[in-house]
């Protein structure tokens, strides 16, 4: 395994990963092997496949091989659905993370888009994120908002009118550059995020959802980490807390263009040292 940059350590402002979605259809070691490979700093488990929501004993096989690997768990990257999943399963999500030493669980703002949304929809969601928040509290875990289309975190008004609500010191989000968004507009809502955000997931989907090498948005990317990282910007980084860049969703799924893009995300984040 490489040896990791300063940067990348515990503690740096800006942690290379990648979510293990990238790589479904791979068993958790070999997606270990890729990331190692790639010289990143941890990884986000995804429940669909890894970590199976409710499978504690998986969760903590994965832990045990995430630590050999010398790799970090980043988060557990579920499918719970504010507002539409139950408590209960919400409850399986929070054991799964407990397990995998997890320190954030992933979450989504119910099913409904921000435009579609009534006030009772907008009520629910908000509820059931502060019920899951404070049990996820008592486990010392950060929930966050995948930020993301169809839900009530496709608009960035929508966003942080649903962060204000809820209302919870362990409630963030996650950032990412909506499909088909030109560069600067998406830009903007990162900015208007600001310290809200602990996790970006790292892809480059141009002009819609057609898959691309990072390289291709590497513009974006620099711009995003560079006002990420800036002291006094006003972002979490910019505060010295850790912000972890998670790698998602490669051209056609390849190990190899995991490795690649890895390359050029180390390149784009600032202050790593020439290898």
């Amino acid at each position: 395994m490489p040896a990791r940059n300063a940067a990348q350590e515990d503690g740096a402002p800006i942690r290379p990963g990648l979510c293990s979605i990238t790589l479904r259809q791979l068993p958790v070691e070999e997606v270990l092997a890729v990331a190692a490979e790639a010289g990143l700093h941890g990884v986000e488990w995804g429940s669909d496949v890894h970590a199976p929501a409710g499978d504690e004993a998986e969760a903590r096989r994965v832990a045990r091989l995430t630590a050999a690997a010398g790799l970090v768990v980043t988060s557990l990257g579920s499918y719970y659905r504010a507002g539409t999943s139950t408590a209960e399963e919400f409850e399986d999500v929070l054991r799964t993370a407990r397990a995998l030493e997890a320190p954030r669980i992933r979450i989504w703002a119910g099913s409904v888009g921000s435009a579609e949304a009534g006030t009772e929809e907008r009520r629910a969601v908000a509820e059931a994120t502060r019920h899951a928040a404070d049990r996820a509290a008592d486990e010392g875990i950060e929930l966050g908002f995948e930020y993301h289309a169809g839900t009530l975190t496709d608009d960035i008004d929508s966003t942080l009118a649903l962060l204000a609500d809820v209302d919870r010191a362990n409630v963030t989000s996650y950032w990412q550059p909506p499909n088909g968004m030109p560069a600067e507009d998406a830009l903007a809502t990162l900015r208007r995020l600001g310290d809200q955000v602990r996790a970006v997931h790292v892809f480059s989907w141009w002009p819609d959802t057609q898959r691309l090498p990072l390289a291709e948005r590497s513009s974006l990317w620099r711009e995003a980490f560079a006002y990420l990282a800036g002291a006094g910007s006003g972002t979490a980084a910019g505060s010295g807390e850790t912000i972890d860049a998670l790698m998602e969703f490669v051209p056609d799924d390849d190990p190899a263009n995991v490795v690649r893009d890895a390359a050029v995300l180390h390149e784009l984040i600032p202050h790593l040292p020439p290898d």
